[in-house]
């Protein structure tokens, strides 16, 4: 059986079962030091103006971010040192792609952390330097495995964002192209049609039949003016804004089976946002109008605000069967969607819309249904 990527990382840095034995045992000494080091590390970065601009939130992020690195400092050395630790430490190179942080800040943080480790166990073996080199071994092995792990994965979504950005430029240059072709025999078929209905205004039969055929043009009219919003940059006509009006409006919008549930909880408490309120209620219509197609006849689908530091974040949940774990890595992407009868352009077209309002998006898993997440910052 072939080896894993982790066991192949494992093997090259020669990570084996002393270097856990050693680890752990050095986990009652480090231990007690894990604040005091997360202190000096997120200190280090706050210094530093590139580093701390990686932090969207500034100083308010650092609080949340040291408990998360207490318990990565925990997790390093109590193990285990598994697969299972190989993919939550994946997500963290992912993460720094997410936030385009460069890698020679993960360098420099990684060397931070590795010299206030060493420094704890350099102290905990005095008059031992043969056991204090066999430790310090094992500590620079880990940390060279950490940052291997996240190379790699690093390089893994970087590579993918990157396969990502240039099918859209391709989809870019086909939809331009014939985008704007085909509006011209839509508007002849629709100037034919209102003709047609008034020769078959008699014929019901007829006139049902050239009632659907209107339905079906003004769909594929949608279907191009979204296609032409995914590749232009619409002007951003910013204001300030409630939210709750916009998520109010685009409630009633959106069209739902009777017996659904729509709730909208702690919009009255959220903070202003400076945005477009047309392309925001688009947003939440898109978003919604997806909701409640996964909820079903009987389900229930809620949006939840709250505030966070500078930004707002509004979640919108439903009780559906979720999104399987495939279509979750592309789910932003033109042309992937789980309905039936859709063409997979409304979250691309969200995704577009939230980033150019500095904000992000993601799709969070729940127990039953989906959760997507929109963050967006405060106004000033």
């Amino acid at each position: 059986m072939p080896e894993s990527i982790f066991e192949e990382l494992k093997r090259y840095v020669g990570f084996d079962e002393a270097d856990e034995a050693a680890l752990r045992a050095l986990h009652p000494l480090v231990q007690p030091h894990f604040v005091a080091i997360a202190e000096i590390f997120y200190q280090r970065i706050l210094e530093n103006d590139g580093a701390r601009k990686v932090l969207v939130e500034g100083e308010s992020m650092v609080g949340r971010l040291k408990v998360s690195l207490i318990a990565w400092m925990e997790r390093l050395f109590s193990g285990p040192w598994d697969e299972a630790y190989f993919e939550l430490r994946s997500r963290i190179g992912r993460v720094h792609v997410r936030i385009n942080m460069p890698q020679h800040y993960m360098f420099g943080a990684m060397n931070v952390m590795r010299r206030g480790l060493a420094d704890v166990v350099d102290r905990g073996f005095p008059g031992d330097p043969e056991r204090l080199s066999a430790v310090r071994r094992s500590v620079n092995k880990i940390i060279d495995l950490e940052l291997a792990i996240m190379l790699h994965t690093y390089r893994e979504d970087l590579l993918s964002a990157q396969a990502r950005s240039e099918r859209l430029a391709t989809f870019g240059q086909l939809v331009g192209s014939i985008g704007h072709e085909l509006r011209n025999p839509l508007g002849v078929m629709e100037t034919s049609l209102y003709i047609l209905k008034s020769r078959v205004k008699d014929d019901e039969r007829g006139l049902k039949h050239v009632e659907r055929i209107g339905e079906q043009l003004g769909i594929a009219n949608n279907i191009i003016t979204d296609l032409l919003d995914m590749i232009r940059d619409r002007p951003l006509a910013r204001e300030r804004l409630a939210l709750a009006q916009v998520l109010k409006q685009a409630a009633g919008a959106v069209q739902k089976p009777e017996r659904c549930r729509l709730e909208l909880e702690g919009l009255g408490d959220v903070p202003a946002i400076e945005g477009d309120a047309g392309q925001l209620r688009q947003v939440f219509v898109n978003l919604l109008d997806n909701a409640i197609h996964a909820a079903g006849e009987d389900g229930r689908v809620a949006v939840v605000a709250s505030a966070d530091g500078g930004f707002v974040n509004l979640a919108v949940e439903d009780s559906g069967p979720g999104v399987d774990e495939a279509t979750r890595r592309r789910l932003f992407e033109p042309l992937i969607t789980t309905k039936h009868k859709g063409v997979g352009l409304g979250l691309a077209l969200v995704k577009r819309i939230v980033e150019r309002h500095g904000g992000t998006i993601a799709y969070e898993p729940r127990n039953a249904g989906a959760r997507f997440v929109v963050r967006l910052p405060r106004a000033r």
